[in-house]
């Protein structure tokens, strides 16, 4: 009966460990009206083009440590916690992403713990965050 218990509750891990950083499909959006076209009275400005490679990067890596705030990873978004770091250049913050760092605060394993990232995927991904937490 042990082992029985035991090989559910393997499978029932496996499956959600397989589930991990897999997105629902999105569903079709029901049709909507379609609003009025807005003029506007000037130009606008072009948006800023969004960082999905470092996005990605951050989803499917290190989110698993800066979301939950692991050995002192800083949050995306938490302002004080980058201040300081942002605060020491972009060099020095993609230094530490690649190389690793273990500080006051913390530790970064170099790459966030991925062999298989390349520098330029590091490098987008300390972007990524840096802009969320300016």
């Amino acid at each position: 009966m042990k082992k029985s218990s035991a090989l559910v509750l393997s499978i029932f891990s496996l499956a959600l460990l397989s589930a991990c950083g897999q997105k629902d499909a999105a569903t079709p959006a029901a049709s909507a009206p379609t609003p009025a076209p807005v003029v506007a009275a000037a130009p606008a400005a072009p948006a800023a083009a969004e960082n999905l490679v470092g996005k990605a990067t951050y989803g499917k890596t290190c989110s698993l440590c800066h979301a939950a705030n692991v050995a002192g990873a800083p949050k995306p978004g938490d302002k004080a916690d980058w201040a300081p770091r942002i605060a020491q250049g972009m060099d020095m913050l993609y230094k530490h992403a690649l190389e690793g760092f273990t500080g006051a605060k913390g530790q970064m394993p170099a790459r966030g713990g991925s062999t298989t990232l390349s520098d330029a995927d590091v490098k987008a991904t300390v972007d990524f965050m840096v802009d969320q937490s300016r």
